[in-house]
């Protein structure tokens, strides 16, 4: 379990180390390798107990957890921002585009 705790704790540093820089596809690789590392160590935490220097590494770890997610959060709010700007954007060009085709021909009968 220490190695499992040491390389969770490389990785959530290399994520903090690059918090601003880091890109969303980054953020979303953090995010998977992450969970493997939790259910590895919930694997090992059901056969033993943590010991106290255990729980201080899991501790510092999960210290680092509300600047990653204000980061992600960050990220989100700019996705959405983009996609309202896009949506708004696509409905002003609907409203001018015109709903018929240019080069039909309209033909009247009389009856």
């Amino acid at each position: 379990m220490d190695n499992l705790l040491q390389e969770l704790e490389q990785l959530t540093q290399a994520i903090n180390s690059r918090l601003m820089d880091a890109t969303p596809e980054e953020f979303e690789a953090f995010v998977e390798q992450r969970q493997k590392f939790v259910e590895a160590i919930g694997e090992e935490v059901e056969d033993c107990q943590m010991t106290p220097a255990q729980k201080d590494v899991l501790r510092r770890i999960l210290e680092h957890d509300p600047a990653i997610v204000a980061r992600m959060n960050a990220h989100r709010l700019e996705a959405k921002d983009w996609l309202q700007k896009r949506n708004q954007a696509k409905a002003q060009r609907n409203a001018y585009e015109t709903a018929y085709t240019p080069d039909s021909i309209l033909m009247d009968r009389k009856k």
